[in-house]
Parts: structure tokens; C-alpha cells; sequence
């Protein structure tokens, strides 16, 4: 039986990517720094990935890697490092900007209200995460959100999930769900937890590190029907 179904937000319910490329472009616009080309996005998009991956590695701490992937990006292309951690604190209130979910997952959260508890769990920062989830109205849906900047530690770190056993009540982990796109945040999370993981991979990504996984979609719709096999 699942009870309780963890939902991380960027990437799995809603296009970080479209998010990030328009906050992004508005701050480069509000930081009169030229035109950001579809290349620079793409480059930026590939820097923010590798300084996040240092976070979930516990290298560095989430305000070391906010400003730092701007400085890399910044340096990159010539441009004022003294503005990057200005436009980093802009960029956090533009990426609330842009609501695009992906498929099937505004119905399925629906589908699931009352029939299990839903939480969002993510490491995006506060200012960024309390918009979206206010323009998406998610913040209507779910039960309980957990921001790693609320709880002082980021996922996959254990000590994250024992912040939410603690915020959801007395729920046996097996009877936890965690739905996520990444496999070094939320999977590997989830197994530190020692909660059910289920994979989204739209993408058809491959599983390198041949983590565990209990389940892999390719649409959120099919997340409703796992759970009710579980019964």
C-alpha cells in the first residue's frame, strides 16, 4: 500500500528547462547585458546541472553554487562578475515567472487529492519554489511542501527524508512513493530513505549508476494506476 506520494517539482511536474530560459533572458533584459543567445542557454543550462550535482555531493553549500554557476557562466562570456550574484537573487523571483507543466500532471495531482497525502520535497530555493507553487496553484493540492531551505538540507541527504517522516506523521517508508526525474536527487534519495522510487523518464535516460529503481514511467498518468496495483 501507498500512503503518502512525494512529489519533487522541477523537471518531473513542472519544464524547469522552458522556466529557466525565460528567467534567464528577463534577467539578462532587466541587467542590460546584451542579447542571450538559444547557445548561451544552452551552455548555462550544462553549468547549473554540474554545480547542482556538487551540492547533491555535499562539495559545496546551496549559496556557494547559486552565485558560483553564474560566475562560471558569466566568465564564460566576458561579463561582469560582480553582477552575478545581483542577477542570481532577480533570477530566483523570474524563475517563479513561468508556469509550464508537463503532461498529465496537473490532472493527476487532481486525480490523487484525498486519496493519498501528497507532498512536494525540493531543493530549489525558497523564493523560486513559494512562487511556482502560488501561480500553479499546487499550493492548493498539496498536503505538505518541503523546501530543503526551510529544512537545512537538500535531497539525497537522509537527514532530509527523516525532515519529512517527521512532517507527515507516523507513515511506514515502504509506504512512501517518491516520483522524480532525477536519479542523483530523488532516486538516490529515496534509497537513502529507504522509501519506493519511482523513476520519470520521459526521456528514455539511461540509468548508468543502475540504481534500483521500483518503478519507471514515461507519463505521470501512469503514477495513479501504480498505486492502485499497491492496494
Amino acid at each position: 500500500m501507498i500512503r503518502a506520494v512525494l512529489w519533487d517539482v522541477d523537471g518531473t511536474l513542472l519544464d524547469f528547462l522552458a522556466a529557466e530560459r525565460a528567467a534567464i533572458r528577463r534577467c539578462f533584459e532587466i541587467f542590460r547585458l546584451g542579447e542571450c543567445t538559444d547557445a548561451m542557454l544552452e551552455d548555462y543550462s550544462a553549468i547549473n546541472v554540474r554545480w547542482w550535482e556538487r551540492l547533491e555531493r555535499g562539495e559545496y553549500t546551496k549559496p556557494e553554487i547559486l552565485v558560483g554557476r553564474f560566475r562560471e557562466f558569466f566568465a564564460k562570456y566576458g561579463l561582469d562578475l560582480s553582477a552575478a550574484e545581483p542577477f542570481n537573487e532577480e533570477y530566483q523571483v523570474r524563475l517563479g515567472d513561468t508556469i509550464v507543466f508537463f503532461p498529465g500532471a496537473l490532472e493527476t495531482l487532481h486525480a490523487l487529492k484525498g486519496r493519498v497525502l501528497q507532498c512536494a520535497v525540493t531543493n530549489g530555493t525558497k523564493t523560486a519554489q513559494r512562487r511556482k507553487l502560488s501561480l500553479s496553484g499546487m499550493d492548493k493540492i498539496f498536503d505538505r511542501v518541503f523546501i530543503s531551505d526551510d529544512l537545512g538540507v537538500e535531497k539525497p541527504s537522509a537527514a532530509f527524508f527523516e525532515k519529512v517522516f517527521a512532517g507527515i506523521g507516523p507513515i511506514p517508508p515502504r509506504e512512501v512513493l517518491i516520483v522524480g526525474d532525477s536519479l542523483t536527487s530523488d532516486i538516490r534519495g529515496g534509497l537513502n530513505a529507504g522509501i519506493r522510487t519511482c523513476w520519470y523518464n520521459p526521456w528514455d535516460r539511461e540509468n548508468a549508476d543502475r540504481l534500483p529503481i521500483d518503478y519507471m514511467i514515461a507519463s505521470l498518468s501512469e503514477v495513479p494506476a501504480l498505486i492502485d496495483a499497491e492496494k
